[in-house]
């Protein structure tokens, strides 16, 4: 069997604790079935520190780009840096990008200007992009079709509207991706929502290390316990684990052209 983590954040991951360093990480992780990774990147310079980090590892692949909570922090000429840091290889979508007025709604105009910057590049370079949205969605949907996002493509990543917004972002061509907050016992429409999200457009993540899947809760999220949100997305949809990590793999593999 075999399951990719298409959204994680491999550098921030405490080797101190539960893995003793990214080896015993992956280790843990293959046991679990669990054998290619996408590290998202949330600034230029967290960009370069994950590329230092996991170069050696082919089995690990990147995105570049501006988390919306750091727009500010970036320099001003974050788009050359960002379309250059792009072109390498291993950098298989921008992002993550998008909008998140959750935590900093007096920063929405920039949040707006570097997300449309991310869309514009991804399709120049037509690489797919990562979107983070809260309590954003209306202008996250609307500033995709503005710049015609169907031309790249992307994740909707750790989905957590209704099945109404996911049906808009499938229109476009998007793949939405459930994260561990579907094994949350409050999740209850989210779960009405993925029974009504067809398999071909399903991908999973750990967003790790943040947002631990039941039974993990308050714990630091880890790679390997995408399998625990693979076997409850399997309850859910009613469906073989095997079938669905073929699935999956299929959908990662054809978003990404590999």
């Amino acid at each position: 069997m075999f399951l990719i983590d298409s959204h994680c954040h491999l550098d921030q991951l405490n080797y101190n604790k539960f893995n003793k360093s990214i080896e015993d990480m992956l280790k843990k992780s293959n046991e679990n079935y669990v054998k290619k990774f996408l590290t998202v990147s949330t600034s230029i310079s967290n960009f370069y520190n994950i590329k230092k980090l996991f170069d050696i590892y082919n089995n690990i692949f990147y995105s570049c780009g501006v988390h919306p909570l750091y727009c500010q922090k970036e320099t001003k000429n974050f788009e050359q840096q960002l379309k250059k840091s792009s072109t390498n290889p291993r950098v298989i979508a921008l992002g993550e990008t998008g909008l998140d007025y959750h935590y900093s709604l007096e920063t929405k105009k920039i949040q707006q200007y570097f997300f449309r910057k991310h869309i514009q590049i991804a399709i120049q370079l037509n690489k797919p992009i990562i979107v983070h949205t809260r309590n954003a969605i209306h202008d996250t949907i609307r500033i995709l079709k503005e710049e015609n996002a169907e031309k790249c493509g992307g994740i909707i990543h750790s989905f957590t509207e209704n099945d109404t917004t996911a049906f808009q972002f499938l229109d476009l061509g998007f793949y939405i991706s459930f994260s561990g907050i579907i094994t949350f016992k409050n999740s209850i429409l989210l779960r009405k929502t993925l029974n009504k999200i067809p398999l071909k457009s399903l991908l999973i993540e750990t967003d790790s290390p943040y947002l631990s899947p039941v039974p993990y809760r308050g714990k630091e999220n880890q790679p390997a316990y995408l399998l625990d949100i693979a076997k409850h997305i399997c309850l859910i949809k009613k469906i073989h684990l095997e079938e669905f990590a073929k699935i999956i793999k299929n959908n990662f593999y054809t978003l990404f052209k590999f």
